[in-house]
């Protein structure tokens, strides 16, 4: 298969136009859990950020993630929310929070609610 321009090519951060050069777009942070290696990403919007946790398998995010809708592209996905606070702010809210919301895929890699966004990433690894 041709690789079309553009397509699955590593994108690295950089500033965004009409922001100051200094502050990045994103952040990653990686995460290894049961020896797997994980990245988190964390993503400034305004005065949230996007925070989810990309798996060889799917998705762990924030309440922003669409479960629902990543279920219609066959990706597991699940929603968490934090247990201290109003919005899950980093990868530690993310780890230690609570599934919310679970997708049929992620449901049948064992995933259910009420477990820890943790356990939520180690069964979708």
């Amino acid at each position: 298969m041709e690789k079309k321009p553009g397509m699955f090519e590593e994108k690295t951060p950089g500033p965004i136009p009409g922001r100051d050069e200094e502050d990045h777009p994103f952040f990653f942070e990686k995460i290894v859990l049961n020896e797997k290696e994980i990245f988190g990403y964390i993503i400034p919007i305004g005065e949230v950020n996007l925070v989810f946790a990309r798996t060889m398998r799917g998705i762990v995010g924030c309440g922003a993630i669409d479960v629902i809708a990543l279920e219609k592209f066959g990706i597991p996905a699940v929603k968490v929310r934090p247990v201290d606070g109003d919005s899950i702010r980093n990868i530690d809210d993310l780890l230690g929070g609570e599934v919310t919301i679970v997708n049929a895929f992620a449901r049948d890699a064992g995933v259910f609610q009420k477990m820890s966004g943790e356990e939520a990433i180690i069964l979708l690894s």
